[in-house]
Protein backbone atom coordinates (compact mmCIF):
# COMPACT_ATOMS: atom_id res chain seq x y z
CA UNK A 1 0.00 0.00 0.00
CA UNK A 2 0.98 3.45 -1.16
CA UNK A 3 1.17 6.28 1.25
CA UNK A 4 -2.15 8.14 1.30
CA UNK A 5 -0.68 11.78 0.64
CA UNK A 6 0.27 10.13 -3.28
CA UNK A 7 -1.31 10.24 -6.97
CA UNK A 8 -0.17 8.72 -10.05
CA UNK A 9 0.33 10.80 -12.65
CA UNK A 10 1.37 10.40 -16.44
CA UNK A 11 5.01 11.86 -17.08
CA UNK A 12 5.68 10.58 -20.88
CA UNK A 13 5.27 8.05 -23.98
CA UNK A 14 9.20 7.38 -22.78
CA UNK A 15 8.94 6.67 -18.79
CA UNK A 16 4.76 6.11 -18.61
CA UNK A 17 3.29 6.95 -15.31
CA UNK A 18 5.09 7.73 -11.79
CA UNK A 19 3.92 8.50 -8.74
CA UNK A 20 3.68 12.32 -6.90
CA UNK A 21 3.55 13.36 -3.51
CA UNK A 22 0.27 15.71 -2.85
CA UNK A 23 1.00 16.65 0.56
CA UNK A 24 5.36 17.02 1.94
CA UNK A 25 6.31 13.68 3.35
CA UNK A 26 9.05 13.75 5.74
CA UNK A 27 12.18 11.86 6.30
CA UNK A 28 11.58 8.06 8.27
CA UNK A 29 8.10 8.36 7.15
CA UNK A 30 6.74 4.88 5.68
CA UNK A 31 5.83 5.51 2.13
CA UNK A 32 4.90 2.07 0.83
CA UNK A 33 4.66 -1.28 3.12
CA UNK A 34 3.42 -4.54 1.61
CA UNK A 35 0.20 -5.87 3.32
CA UNK A 36 -2.09 -8.23 3.01
CA UNK A 37 -4.05 -7.49 -0.54
CA UNK A 38 -0.76 -7.50 -2.28
CA UNK A 39 -1.14 -10.17 -5.14
CA UNK A 40 1.98 -12.81 -4.59
CA UNK A 41 3.22 -14.75 -7.38
CA UNK A 42 5.33 -18.18 -7.00
CA UNK A 43 7.86 -18.89 -9.95
CA UNK A 44 5.79 -22.05 -10.95
CA UNK A 45 2.13 -19.99 -10.82
CA UNK A 46 4.38 -17.44 -13.04
CA UNK A 47 5.69 -19.82 -15.43
CA UNK A 48 1.85 -20.78 -16.49
CA UNK A 49 0.81 -17.64 -17.40
CA UNK A 50 0.98 -16.99 -20.99
CA UNK A 51 4.40 -14.93 -22.38
CA UNK A 52 2.48 -11.01 -22.67
CA UNK A 53 0.96 -11.76 -18.88
CA UNK A 54 4.45 -12.63 -17.86
CA UNK A 55 5.69 -9.29 -19.53
CA UNK A 56 3.41 -7.32 -17.93
CA UNK A 57 3.91 -9.44 -14.42
CA UNK A 58 7.80 -8.69 -14.79
CA UNK A 59 6.97 -5.05 -15.68
CA UNK A 60 5.02 -4.11 -11.97
CA UNK A 61 6.09 -6.64 -9.83
CA UNK A 62 8.99 -7.02 -7.77
CA UNK A 63 10.47 -10.30 -6.33
CA UNK A 64 10.93 -11.14 -2.55
CA UNK A 65 12.92 -13.08 -0.28
CA UNK A 66 11.15 -16.26 -1.00
CA UNK A 67 11.53 -15.80 -4.58
CA UNK A 68 7.39 -14.37 -5.07
CA UNK A 69 6.79 -12.13 -7.89
CA UNK A 70 4.63 -9.25 -5.71
CA UNK A 71 2.56 -7.03 -7.52
CA UNK A 72 0.76 -4.23 -5.66
CA UNK A 73 -2.97 -4.02 -5.30
CA UNK A 74 -2.89 -0.20 -6.06
CA UNK A 75 -0.63 2.40 -7.97
CA UNK A 76 2.42 1.69 -5.70
CA UNK A 77 3.07 -0.32 -8.71
CA UNK A 78 4.40 2.54 -10.85
CA UNK A 79 6.95 4.06 -8.23
CA UNK A 80 9.68 4.76 -10.68
CA UNK A 81 13.48 4.34 -10.23
CA UNK A 82 16.09 6.98 -9.83
CA UNK A 83 19.62 6.88 -9.14
CA UNK A 84 18.63 9.42 -6.20
CA UNK A 85 15.86 8.10 -4.96
CA UNK A 86 13.95 9.53 -2.18
CA UNK A 87 12.31 6.24 -0.72
CA UNK A 88 14.13 2.45 -0.37
CA UNK A 89 12.72 -0.87 0.70
CA UNK A 90 13.98 -1.70 4.21
CA UNK A 91 14.42 -5.52 5.97
CA UNK A 92 11.23 -4.43 8.10
CA UNK A 93 8.36 -5.10 5.46
CA UNK A 94 8.29 -1.23 4.58
CA UNK A 95 9.81 1.20 2.72
CA UNK A 96 10.38 4.88 3.89
CA UNK A 97 11.55 8.38 3.12
CA UNK A 98 15.23 9.12 3.30
CA UNK A 99 14.64 12.94 2.91
CA UNK A 100 12.23 14.98 3.32
CA UNK A 101 9.62 15.02 0.37
CA UNK A 102 8.32 18.03 -0.94
CA UNK A 103 4.66 18.04 -2.36
CA UNK A 104 4.63 17.93 -6.12
CA UNK A 105 7.81 15.98 -5.89
CA UNK A 106 7.84 12.41 -7.81
CA UNK A 107 8.47 9.55 -5.48
CA UNK A 108 11.35 7.44 -6.47
CA UNK A 109 13.10 4.05 -5.52
CA UNK A 110 15.83 1.98 -5.49
CA UNK A 111 15.36 -1.17 -8.11
CA UNK A 112 18.38 -2.67 -7.56
CA UNK A 113 16.82 -4.20 -4.35
CA UNK A 114 14.34 -5.74 -6.01
CA UNK A 115 15.82 -8.88 -6.95
CA UNK A 116 16.52 -8.66 -10.69
CA UNK A 117 16.44 -11.18 -13.13
CA UNK A 118 17.83 -9.14 -15.56
CA UNK A 119 19.61 -5.82 -16.44
CA UNK A 120 16.67 -2.75 -16.72
CA UNK A 121 18.36 0.18 -18.95
CA UNK A 122 17.64 3.47 -17.18
CA UNK A 123 16.33 7.07 -17.97
CA UNK A 124 17.18 8.48 -15.32
CA UNK A 125 18.50 12.00 -15.96
CA UNK A 126 20.54 12.08 -12.90
CA UNK A 127 24.61 13.13 -13.11
CA UNK A 128 25.72 9.47 -11.17
CA UNK A 129 22.97 7.64 -12.92
CA UNK A 130 24.30 4.00 -13.18
CA UNK A 131 22.99 3.61 -16.79
CA UNK A 132 21.48 0.78 -15.93
CA UNK A 133 20.14 -1.22 -12.99
CA UNK A 134 21.71 -4.68 -12.12
CA UNK A 135 21.16 -8.47 -11.00
CA UNK A 136 24.81 -7.58 -9.15
CA UNK A 137 23.61 -4.36 -7.83
CA UNK A 138 21.78 -5.86 -4.54
CA UNK A 139 25.77 -7.61 -3.28
CA UNK A 140 27.74 -4.15 -4.44
CA UNK A 141 25.22 -1.68 -2.55
CA UNK A 142 23.76 -2.93 -0.02
CA UNK A 143 26.30 -1.90 2.60
CA UNK A 144 25.56 1.40 1.90
CA UNK A 145 21.67 0.99 1.18
CA UNK A 146 22.03 -0.05 5.12
CA UNK A 147 23.88 3.03 6.75
CA UNK A 148 20.99 5.11 4.83
CA UNK A 149 18.20 3.50 6.08
CA UNK A 150 19.35 3.87 9.24
CA UNK A 151 19.71 7.17 9.27
CA UNK A 152 16.08 7.56 7.97
CA UNK A 153 14.86 4.82 10.62
CA UNK A 154 16.47 7.07 13.41
CA UNK A 155 13.54 9.76 12.63
CA UNK A 156 10.47 6.94 12.49
CA UNK A 157 8.94 7.89 15.56
CA UNK A 158 9.24 11.82 15.30
CA UNK A 159 7.31 11.48 12.39
CA UNK A 160 3.55 10.58 11.43
CA UNK A 161 3.19 7.10 10.41
CA UNK A 162 -0.09 5.83 8.51
CA UNK A 163 0.55 3.27 7.39
CA UNK A 164 2.52 2.08 10.37
CA UNK A 165 -0.91 0.06 11.22
CA UNK A 166 -0.44 -1.96 8.01
CA UNK A 167 3.00 -3.35 9.54
CA UNK A 168 3.02 -6.68 11.32
CA UNK A 169 3.63 -7.24 14.89
CA UNK A 170 6.76 -8.99 14.24
CA UNK A 171 8.12 -6.40 12.49
CA UNK A 172 6.89 -3.79 14.69
CA UNK A 173 9.11 -5.39 18.02
CA UNK A 174 12.19 -6.10 15.11
CA UNK A 175 11.77 -2.25 14.61
CA UNK A 176 11.41 -1.10 18.22
CA UNK A 177 14.18 -3.49 19.32
CA UNK A 178 16.35 -1.34 16.76
CA UNK A 179 15.01 1.89 18.06
CA UNK A 180 16.69 0.34 21.40
CA UNK A 181 19.84 -0.58 20.20
CA UNK A 182 21.18 0.30 17.38
CA UNK A 183 22.90 -3.47 17.17
CA UNK A 184 19.70 -4.60 16.53
CA UNK A 185 19.36 -3.35 13.09
CA UNK A 186 17.78 -5.76 10.41
CA UNK A 187 19.81 -5.12 7.08
CA UNK A 188 18.39 -4.51 4.15
CA UNK A 189 19.79 -7.85 2.89
CA UNK A 190 17.17 -9.68 4.37
CA UNK A 191 15.34 -9.14 1.13
CA UNK A 192 17.95 -10.87 -0.83
CA UNK A 193 16.71 -13.55 -2.76
CA UNK A 194 19.08 -16.87 -2.15
CA UNK A 195 18.21 -19.54 -5.42
CA UNK A 196 18.00 -22.37 -3.81
CA UNK A 197 21.02 -24.88 -5.53
CA UNK A 198 19.59 -28.68 -5.84
CA UNK A 199 21.77 -30.94 -3.57
CA UNK A 200 23.28 -33.74 -6.47
CA UNK A 201 24.65 -35.88 -4.02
Amino acid sequence: MIHPHTTIIHINETVGFGVFATQDIAEGTIVYVKDSMELEISTIEFLTHQKEIQEVIEKYSYIDQRGYRIVSWDFAKYVNHCCNFNTISTGYGFEIAIRDIKAGEQITDEYGIFNLTHDIELTCAEPHCRKAVKPKDFDTYYTQWDEIIKKSLAKFKSVEQPLLVFVDDSSKQELENFIINPLEYQSVYRLRYQESVPDLE
